[in-house]
């Protein structure tokens, strides 16, 4: 399909980082970048193979796979790729296929060094989807409170060598910190046992204070990993106690470092993909919390931070789909797994339930069925085991409600259309997220398209789901203040996830319903809405910058905890706000409060 200049250009302003470049210059990108028109399953590029650019999907979907074959992702409308391999040596780390007929946008590499010399939000765009901010120089330079292990194990003085020992042992750890209250007297490492009491033969009852080394050096919270790998280096030790105002508070060991050189997304997601259980993918998604507090500290923003969280979801569901299959044979008939809530949003973060669902070839057959019920039964269950805890209300493929033919999916969108009631509202508000994850993606194609047009068309359904949108309400209280939550176990916090960033979802939801966009995620959902005029650029603009003040105190907050050893959850005291952030915080909500108010009196948000 030829595209015109303006339909590129329009397209262009809807991707970032090129809607934020001047009207000239995004001009000038129009009219360089090459189009291609690919057939269903064909090769983009092949792994090691010179890149001709940077690919844009302007139509279709796209296939990644590694060099042995295991997917990496499925692509969509507005994604990138082969950035990362341009980039770095010319040549393709992967391999690109299309799954579906698709329209291909390319920045040829030329024309994309152009950019990132000439505009700093292209430059900072690529440098960090290229991971630059991975890897030993973003070791260097991360603070400390990311590098260190809290609540570092210690003992007091007077401990006998061979307790300290065995504490050691039964922990795991090689090294113990000797204490005296807060107050650090030193450091016992395993090297100190095994090289100052065993070689020298010491008593049995040869008190840990004996051997460790005294007043050892000490670094802050908010020092930097190279102030570590300096001491480090320059003294040839391998632990490093961390102090605040004299107290202890964390400790960096060799491991730790390693650690955190080792935890990244790509990293994450290729151990998922060679996982043979789904306890050893358990694993590997128990260091997801760790990835957040790298994610967050390497400056990355929200929607890049729950996009690469979700895609570690992604990969466990598409592994946990092949080894069903491995092991119940292959399906009796084509079917599609999808995902919805957050990670069919791609809007997951450190703590999510799973939500999703199968659709079935209308060719299935009553004798087929026990076998969709197994394969739904081993897949949630992988996923309950490697944290993704069952839905409560049971919006699972597992329920048999929500693994049904195609046909039977057409009749659930055309009842809840035709007959909005309440049970409706919600149940359409959960499945207009959905995205596939695996299986004959055709199934979903025409699916989606004809419920977009039969629920825009229906005016009393786009005003039902209007009112379903403004149930979760900002949490605002009178005179600047916030209201909190009254009582029970998360008394006087607010709730990031119901009054914070879902009300923001529903009323995307609902721009897109009003527009016919096929777009899931939320921050997807606002810019095309913007793009094709449902919502004004001065609103989206608005909404846009709310949502993105929210999103990011919401995981900051999950770091903060997932920093001090805790579970991340969306409970906010607005006491751990200064008040300066308190301020733009209420801002935001009340951002979120007059769209919604808007969109409650029919007022659309143009001109």
């Amino acid at each position: 399909m030829p595209l015109s200049h303006d339909q590129i250009t329009r397209f262009l302003k809807s991707v970032h980082p090129y809607d934020a470049l001047p009207a000239d210059a995004l001009d000038d990108l129009a009219r360089q970048i090459e189009v291609w028109e690919v057939d269903e399953d064909a090769a983009i590029y092949d792994l090691g193979h010179p890149l001709p650019g940077v690919f844009v999907i302007y139509e279709g979907q796209v296939e990644i796979t590694d060099e042995n074959g295991s997917v990496v992702s499925h692509l969509g409308l507005r994604n990138s790729f082969g950035e990362r391999g341009l980039l770095k040596d010319g040549k393709a780390a992967t391999k690109a296929r299309t799954h579906t007929p698709s329209v291909l946008i390319v920045l040829p590499p030329e024309l994309v060094r152009e950019l990132m010399n000439n505009h700093d939000v292209v430059s900072k765009f690529f440098n960090r989807t290229r991971g630059e901010r991975s890897g030993p120089q973003s070791l260097a330079t991360s603070a400390i409170d990311v590098l260190m292990a809290h609540n570092p194990a210690t003992c007091p003085p007077d401990m006998p060598v061979q307790n300290a020992a065995k504490i050691m042992r039964d922990k795991h750890i090689s090294s113990l910190c000797v204490t005296e209250g807060d107050t650090l007297l030193g450091i016992a490492t395993l090297r100190d046992i095994s090289g100052k009491y065993v070689a020298a033969g010491l008593a049995a009852d040869t008190p840990i204070s004996a051997i460790m080394t005294r007043d050892p050096v000490t670094l802050s919270p908010s020092d930097i990993g190279s102030d570590v790998l300096h001491i480090m280096m320059e003294r040839g030790i391998g632990h490093i106690p961390i102090s605040e105002g004299g107290r202890l508070v964390g400790i960096v060991t060799q491991t730790d470092l390693t650690h955190y050189q080792a935890v990244n997304s790509a990293e994450l997601v290729r151990r998922i993909a060679h996982a043979d259980t789904a306890d050893q993918m358990a694993d590997v998604t128990a260091e997801i919390p760790q990835l957040l507090v790298q994610l967050v500290a390497g400056g990355n923003r929200h929607e890049i931070v729950t996009r690469l969280i979700t895609d570690i979801a992604d990969t466990a569901t598409r592994r946990l789909l092949a080894l069903a299959e491995a092991k119940l044979g292959p399906a009796p008939v084509p079917y599609l797994w999808l995902a919805c809530g957050s990670q069919g949003r791609q809007e997951q973060t450190g703590v999510s339930d799973q939500d999703n669902c199968i659709i079935l070839d209308d060719a299935v057959t009553e004798a087929d069925m026990p076998y969709f019920a197994d394969l739904a039964k081993f897949v949630s269950d992988g996923l309950d085991a490697c944290g993704y805890f069952y839905c409560p209300g049971e919006m699972m493929a597992t329920n048999p409600r929500w693994c049904q033919p195609l046909s039977v999916w057409r009749d659930y969108f055309r009842g809840w259309i035709a007959k909005p009631n309440p049970e409706a509202q919600m149940l359409a508000s959960v499945m207009f997220d959905l995205r596939p994850i695996g299986g004959a993606f055709e199934l979903f194609e025409d699916l989606q398209g004809e419920t977009l047009s039969e629920a825009n068309a229906n005016s009393i359904f786009v005003a039902h789901m209007i009112s379903n949108s403004l149930k979760h309400t900002p949490p605002l209280g009178l005179l600047r203040g916030f209201a909190t939550i009254r009582s029970g176990e998360h008394r006087n916090t607010l709730d990031m996830k119901h009054n914070g960033v879902v009300p923001v979802v529903d009323l995307a939801r609902v721009y897109s319903l009003q527009g016919k966009l096929t777009e899931a995620n939320t921050r997807a959902r606002l810019k095309a809405a913007e793009t094709t005029g449902v919502l004004s650029h001065s609103g989206a603009r608005d909404l846009l910058d709310a949502y993105d003040l929210i999103a990011e105190t919401r995981l900051n907050h999950q770091v903060k905890l997932a920093k001090s050893g805790g579970s991340p959850d969306n409970y906010l005291p607005p006491s751990d706000l200064s008040d300066f952030e308190r301020s733009h915080l209420r801002d935001a909500f009340v951002v979120v409060k007059t769209m919604q108010s808007a969109v409650g009196h029919g007022k659309g948000m143009l001109g």
